[in-house]
């Protein structure tokens, strides 16, 4: 399942994210949860949220029927242009 998440993620979000700069990198999959970290353009942003509820979770769902819930772990305080400091 890890490795079916990691390749939608590569092939399918990443490209899309990388267009403003930014990268998701799946972290761990527990339970029903993707744990995912945003880094590039998208760590701090303000639309990363969006992002994750509008985009990402929603794919990976459709893709994945026994995902209940993607979580982002980024601190988005951290990194040098953070949106939440």
């Amino acid at each position: 399942m890890r490795r079916q998440i990691i390749k939608v993620i590569d092939e399918l979000i990443n490209p899309a994210v990388a267009g403003h700069g930014g990268q998701v990198h799946f972290e761990d999959y527990v339970n029903g949860k993707v744990f995912i970290r945003f880094s590039g353009g998208c760590q701090g942003c303000s639309s990363s949220n969006a992002t994750l509820k509008g985009g990402i979770d929603r794919l990976l769902r459709e893709e994945f029927p026994e995902i209940t819930e993607v979580v982002d772990v980024t601190d988005h305080g951290a990194g040098d242009n953070p949106y939440y400091s």
